[in-house]
């Protein structure tokens, strides 16, 4: 799936997506959801926090 697709799907930007991918950004509670769903896997298989 591209940057932009994604970006569509969740309603953010792609360059929101950029910044997330490369740990620049902290998705807020809402997007992170809206992310795993779109991928239907749970919250902590696509985010973990250390």
């Amino acid at each position: 799936m591209s940057q932009q697709t994604l970006a569509t799907k969740v309603g953010v930007t792609r360059q929101t997506i950029i910044a997330i991918e490369k740990d620049k950004y902290s998705p807020s509670l809402e997007v992170a959801f809206k992310i795993s769903n779109v991928f239907e896997v749970p919250l902590e298989e696509v985010f973990s926090y250390d």
